[in-house]
């Protein structure tokens, strides 16, 4: 009976043990209030090892975040402190912080909050929010090494990044990750035109707390999903305008979007870029070729930092993920149809991020870890490439002719030639052919979707290679350079950048109804409004029909177009639901325009029209 009862006490310790999560048996939880210089203070959660001790100390790593510490309360722990379990399992103090303004910590919320250069003692933004919180941190929690680092996807991705400006002598390493650096030209916008997919965000960033919150106190605002066609929300909303004055009159962000129509002094100020000065500590940026949400900001933050900051230890690493999918083991890894590799999220943790944490938060911080200035996947051949910068140095420039037959050539063709097409603003150009992903917080999956669907329209231009008879790698910047003339006062552009697959392509038993034979795979695209062609600050109607340039800029890739493939270049002015409608007829505000304001144009395409991209050696 006794052996009987042992067992069963045993089973008892052992199931409640089972219910206990990793966390809460390994880490002790602290909630505090930790004041910044202006008397605001930020609500932040500590987890501490228990194990800790002067014998046996830990690093701090942080998380600054906009969208919930959650769970609140001692008592209630998360299940994982890290998207990294290799992180996670060799322990650190992870640190957890509301911004001010929201959830629990005190402030009212700015977005994109802008950076002050020359400070006063009371001026505060982010990176003084960062340094006076690290600065409580190695203060106040016991037993910490010294030395603290910061990591954050996304929105905390743009804490992370602005805050190395803290520049504070414990922090050590930081890893912006899918960061913003400019909502003029990420994530609301791409170079002033909106991102209708970003609609439905709005109540997110847009509606100010009056008390603390610990649950979302936007929800009741969200627009709910009336379909699984989620083109049909945008096609009945009509003009962007209506859309505006039905949902959002008094969401003060979309108010701000709306009231400042050209890249004037608001947006200036929330632009992080000029302010990347006097780093000298470890960053490493990551980002995803597929990020439909923050694809600019890794790359330009990456730039500008290995531009103006010579003592930092920059690195950069770009993979084929979308939005944070590095965060996030999928398995067998495919973005959309295409698939790209196994465990490609946990390669990325265990061999590139975990180790720059562990060496420069647990070993020498003084000497560089051992990782390439540029972790970056090829697209096309599916593998990971090291450079020792980016973009690489071994490249030559080539540029390609869109001609008016169609080709897309090294010769160009009489640039008196032109292609031709009608752009109608009520019969917009489709983003996707996925009515589904419509739905999510921004469609992903279009990033590197079929395009033989947008071909087939007599308002898309279509410029293809022959066949190549040899593996091209694109490596590095692209512009676009298109001679334009159009019968309207204002247009977008919209320049695609495809593979081609063969015709003979071999089915993915794993996508068994994807025709893989002739896939028009999406490698880059951007868009480019007519009225910002010499100035985003000041908008130029275009004369009708007088030939103009407009530069597009495509973001970096790395993509081996194979032997076999051809190269494509499409070309249009509409991009729904993706991108808002452009009336095509100049406004001072497009936001405002009506139905009555929509126009018809005419636009052609001079034969002298080009692209300019690095070749690897």
């Amino acid at each position: 009976m006794k052996r009987l009862l042992m067992f069963f006490c045993f089973m008892v310790v052992g199931w409640s043990l089972a219910q206990t999560s990793s966390v809460e048996q390994n880490f002790t939880k602290k909630e505090v209030y930790i004041p910044m210089r202006d008397g605001t203070k930020l609500f932040t959660i500590i987890y501490i090892p228990k194990d800790i001790s002067k014998s046996n100390k830990y690093p701090i790593i942080m998380n600054r975040t906009c969208y919930s510490v959650a769970p609140y309360g001692e008592t209630n722990f998360r299940k994982k402190l890290s998207p990294n379990p290799f992180i996670e399992k060799e322990k650190y103090i992870f640190v957890f912080q509301d911004v001010r303004g929201r959830y629990m910590s005190e402030g009212t919320f700015t977005n994109m909050t802008p950076q002050v250069d020359h400070k006063t003692k009371k001026d505060v933004d982010e990176s003084t929010d960062t340094y006076d919180t690290v600065d409580w941190l190695v203060k106040n929690v016991q037993n910490n090494n010294g030395k603290v680092g910061q990591y954050g996807t996304s929105y905390p991705g743009f804490y992370t990044a602005v805050g190395t400006l803290a520049n504070h002598p414990a922090l050590v390493a930081s890893s912006p990750q899918a960061p913003i650096s400019d909502f003029w030209f990420d994530d609301f916008h791409h170079n002033g035109a909106f991102l209708m997919s970003y609609f439905k965000t709005f109540p997110v960033f847009g509606v100010q707390k009056t008390k603390p919150e610990k649950e979302s106190w936007f929800a009741d605002k969200m627009i709910k999903p009336t379909s699984d066609d989620g083109y049909l929300f945008y096609k009945n909303m009509g003009t962007l305008k209506e859309g505006v004055d039905k949902y959002y009159k008094d969401n003060f962000f979309m108010q701000e979007v709306v009231n400042h129509p050209n890249y004037d002094d608001f947006w200036k100020k929330r632009d992080l870029l000029p302010h990347l000065r006097n780093i000298s500590h470890a960053v490493m940026t990551v980002g995803g070729w597929f990020d439909a949400e923050d694809l600019r900001g890794p790359l330009e933050i990456y730039k500008t930092i290995e531009k103006n900051n010579p003592k930092a230890k920059n690195t950069i690493v770009m993979g084929p993920f979308s939005h944070g999918g590095w965060n996030v083991e999928a398995g067998k890894h495919f973005h959309n149809d295409i698939y790209f590799g196994d465990s490609l999220a946990t390669f990325y943790q265990k061999n590139i991020e975990q180790p720059f944490f562990h060496h420069y938060l647990k070993e020498d911080s003084r000497t560089a870890a051992k990782l390439p200035e540029a972790y970056m996947f090829d697209t096309g051949k599916k593998e990971w490439k090291q450079f020792d910068d980016w973009p690489p140095k071994q490249t030559e420039k080539r540029t390609y002719y869109m001609n008016s037959t169609g080709n897309l050539s090294v010769k160009g063709d009489n640039p008196k030639t032109f292609s031709v097409y009608v752009s109608d603003p009520n019969r917009p150009v489709l983003s996707s052919e996925n009515y589904k992903d419509m739905n999510n917080f921004t469609p992903k999956n279009y990033m590197s979707e079929d395009q033989r669907f947008a071909s087939y329209r007599s308002d898309v231009v279509t410029y293809t290679t022959e066949v190549l008879e040899n593996d091209m790698t694109l490596a590095g910047e692209i512009l676009t350079k298109l001679k334009i003339a159009s019968s309207s006062t204002d247009a977008d552009f919209i320049v695609k950048l495809i593979d081609v697959y063969p015709a003979d392509e071999k089915a993915n038993p794993d996508k068994p109804v994807v025709v893989y034979a002739n896939y028009h795979q999406l490698v880059r695209s951007e868009i480019m409004p007519a009225r910002f062609r010499n100035s985003f600050e000041k908008p130029e109607p275009l004369i009708p029909n007088k030939g103009v340039t407009i530069d597009v800029k495509l973001q970096d890739v790395l993509h081996t177009f194979k032997k076999g493939h051809k190269i494509q270049i499409q070309v249009q002015s509409t991009w729904f639901p993706l991108m808002a409608i452009n009336p095509q007829k100049f406004l001072e505000n497009p936001y405002l325009a009506t139905k009555d304001d929509y126009e018809r144009a005419e636009i052609k395409v001079s034969s002298g029209s080009t692209i300019e991209f690095e070749v690897l050696k």
